[in-house]
């Protein structure tokens, strides 16, 4: 069989999926919001992103952080968390082995499935955990017009 005939990516399958994420990517960088910033961010928290009561409810963990170093933003049709957990202690005395404790900037940009009302938005700290709460935005489907 000629080799000429054969498509590319029957030839190399893996090379046609970095081609296919690469792709992927790009599409995401061009359409998801991402917030620019010049700061090194040390890590991002892990979210849960999930409705309730018609409201989007967004819990990110934060473990370590006090509520004061804690930013929360609403741009772009975006949620915007960011912050900085402090190491306050520093043990000069112990030799460690590893130490795999979360501590640095970090900053986290969920974007929003749905349009929030964003002057009726609640923001909660417990436990390590940031607890958004964004009422969405209720669009009339069927609006009645009184004809005259």
């Amino acid at each position: 069989m000629d080799r000429r005939l054969i498509p590319a990516f029957a030839i190399s399958p893996l090379r046609e999926l970095a081609r296919i994420e690469n792709e992927i990517n790009k599409f995401l960088k061009e359409f998801v919001p991402q917030e620019v910033t010049t700061e090194v961010v040390a890590w991002k928290p892990r979210v849960d992103v999930y409705e309730k009561d018609n409201s989007i409810i967004i819990e990110a963990e934060v473990p370590g952080a006090k509520k004061e170093d804690i930013e929360v933003k609403v741009k772009d049709n975006a949620v915007v968390i960011r912050g900085e957990v402090k190491k306050e202690e520093e043990k000069k005395e112990e030799n460690y082995y590893r130490s795999e404790r979360f501590y640095g900037k970090f900053e986290r940009v969920i974007p929003l499935p749905a349009d929030v009302k964003v002057e009726d938005a609640k923001a909660e700290y417990q436990d390590g955990v940031v607890k958004l709460t964004l009422p969405k935005a209720t669009s009339e489907k069927e609006v009645k017009i009184e004809v005259k």
